[in-house]
C-alpha cells in the first residue's frame, strides 16, 4: 500500500466512525425528525462515484486498491442508517395517527 492508498484509507476509516454512531442513534430515537435522507442518498452516490474511479483504476493497472473495501463498508452503513430512516418515519406516522384517534 503506499502513502496515496494510505491517505485514501485514513480519510474512509474517519468517515466511516461516524455511521456506526448514526446508527445507533436512529436505533434508539426511533424517530426520522432531524434526519435528512437526501444527504445520506447524495453520500452514497458520492461512495458509488468514489468506487467507480477504484474499479476503473484496476481495469487500467491490474490493481485493486485496499480503500475499496472501505468505500464498500461505508456505503452498507450508510444504506442501513437510510432504512432505519424509512422504518422511524413509519413510526413517527403511527405515532401521529395514535394522537390524533384519541
Amino acid at each position: 500500500m503506499d502513502v496515496v492508498q494510505f491517505c485514501e484509507a485514513a480519510m474512509m476509516v474517519a468517515f466511516g466512525c461516524s455511521w456506526p454512531l448514526n446508527i445507533v442513534k436512529s436505533l434508539q430515537s426511533s424517530t426520522a425528525k432531524g434526519k435528512s435522507v437526501q444527504f445520506e442518498i447524495i453520500v452514497v452516490l458520492g461512495y458509488l462515484v468514489g468506487l467507480a474511479g477504484k474499479i476503473v483504476s484496476w481495469q487500467r493497472t491490474g490493481v485493486l486498491a485496499y480503500s475499496v473495501w472501505f468505500y464498500i463498508l461505508n456505503m452498507v452503513m450508510v444504506s442501513i442508517d437510510i432504512v432505519l430512516y424509512f422504518r422511524n418515519s413509519a413510526l413517527d406516522r403511527e405515532r401521529e395517527q395514535a394522537r390524533e384517534q384519541r
